[in-house]
C-alpha cells in the first residue's frame, strides 16, 4: 500500500506511471458514463471513506466516482460524527478503526497535524484530499489536463501562477521539481511563498521565478493557472486582502502577455481573482480540468491499493 499525502514524498516515476495509467483508463471510456464499472473492475470488494472537515464539490463527487468505476465502494463520514481526538477516543485508535472497516482513507482536513496522525498509525492508504499546506491530488490530475490540452510534456512549457500563496501553488512548487517544469509566479510581495519552501526548491534545483507584477509572470506563459484570493478558512482582514491583490486579475490584459494559445486553469469555486471573460473564454479549459479530476483519481487510487499498471 502507498499513501499519498504530498507530492514531495512521492517518487516522479510513480507520479508519471499514474498519468500513463489515467491516460490509457480515460481513452478507453468511450463516453463518460458515470457510473459504468471499468471491465477489469480492479477495486472490486474495496471500500474508500471518506471524511471531510472542510467544505468539499469537486474532490468528494469526484473520489466517489473514482472509487464506483473501478468497482468498489465508498462511504462519506462527517467530521462531526467522528471523536478525532475528542470525547476520549485519540485520532491514533480512530485510525485503527478505520483501518479494521475500510481498505483507504480520504481525509480533507484542516489540520496538517491530524493527517500525519492518521497515516503514521493507519494500516490502510491514508489519501490527502486537501490540507492547509497541499492539495496534491489536484494538482496532479491538472499535470494530466495541461499535458492533454498541450500534447506535449509539461517540462517543456512555460507554467504560470498569479494569485495567492496556498495550498494549491505549494503543491504546484513541488511538481515543478518532480516535473521540471519553469515556474513564473505572480504574486504580491507580502504574499510570496514560504521560505523554507522556497529553500526545499534551490536544494532541489527547481526552476522557479516570482514576480511582483502579474504581466512580467504571464509573459510567455503556456498555462495560466489561478485560484481564489479569499478562501472560506482565511482568517485575515478580508476587505484588505482584495485590495492587495487589485492589479493581479486575471484578465485579457494579462492573457496578452501570454502566449497566444495560452491555456487557463482554475481549479474552483472562483473569486474577482479572474475575470468572467477569461474564465469561460475560449482559452479556459475548467470544466474539462474538474471533470479530469476522475481519471487521475482513479489512478491514484490504484497505486495507493498497489494495483497500478506496470
Amino acid at each position: 500500500m502507498n499513501h499519498f499525502i504530498t507530492l514531495k514524498d512521492i517518487p516522479t516515476t510513480e507520479l508519471r506511471k499514474i498519468i500513463i495509467d489515467a491516460k490509457k483508463r480515460k481513452d478507453k471510456r468511450k463516453k463518460f458514463n458515470t457510473l459504468e464499472v471499468d471491465k477489469d473492475k480492479p477495486l472490486k470488494g474495496k471500500l474508500l471513506i471518506q471524511m471531510f472537515e472542510k467544505s468539499s464539490l469537486r474532490t468528494r463527487l469526484s473520489f466517489y466516482l473514482a472509487i464506483k468505476q473501478l468497482g468498489g465502494g465508498t462511504i462519506t463520514l462527517r467530521a462531526n460524527e467522528l471523536h478525532l481526538g475528542k470525547g476520549g477516543e485519540s485520532l491514533a485508535d480512530t485510525a485503527r478503526i478505520l483501518s479494521t472497516y475500510g481498505d483507504g482513507f480520504m481525509l480533507r482536513t484542516d489540520s496538517d497535524k491530524k493527517i500525519e496522525e492518521f497515516s503514521k498509525y493507519s494500516t490502510i492508504p491514508v489519501i490527502n484530499g486537501l490540507s492547509p499546506s497541499s492539495h496534491p491530488t489536484q494538482v496532479l490530475s491538472d499535470i494530466f489536463t495541461v499535458e492533454e490540452i498541450k500534447k506535449k510534456p509539461i517540462s517543456k512549457l512555460n507554467i504560470c501562477w498569479i494569485g495567492d500563496s496556498n495550498n494549491v501553488l505549494n503543491s504546484l512548487i513541488a511538481a515543478s521539481v518532480k516535473f521540471s517544469f519553469k515556474l513564473s509566479i505572480g504574486c504580491p510581495k507580502n504574499y510570496q511563498p514560504k521560505k523554507f519552501i522556497l529553500n526545499w526548491v534551490r536544494k532541489n534545483k527547481g526552476k522557479i521565478n516570482i514576480y511582483n507584477e502579474a504581466k512580467k509572470a504571464a509573459k510567455n506563459a503556456d498555462v495560466i493557472f489561478s485560484d481564489k484570493v479569499i478562501s472560506l478558512n482565511d482568517k485575515i482582514n478580508k476587505a484588505n486582502k482584495i485590495k492587495d491583490f487589485k492589479n493581479f486579475q486575471v484578465n485579457s490584459k494579462i492573457m496578452s502577455f501570454a502566449k497566444k494559445d495560452v491555456t487557463f486553469l482554475h481549479c474552483l469555486p472562483r473569486g474577482t481573482e479572474v475575470s468572467s471573460e477569461v474564465f469561460l473564454g475560449k482559452n479556459s479549459k475548467v470544466w474539462l480540468q474538474a471533470l479530469n479530476r476522475v481519471h487521475v483519481q482513479k489512478s491514484i487510487l490504484l497505486y495507493c491499493f498497489g494495483k497500478l499498471r506496470k
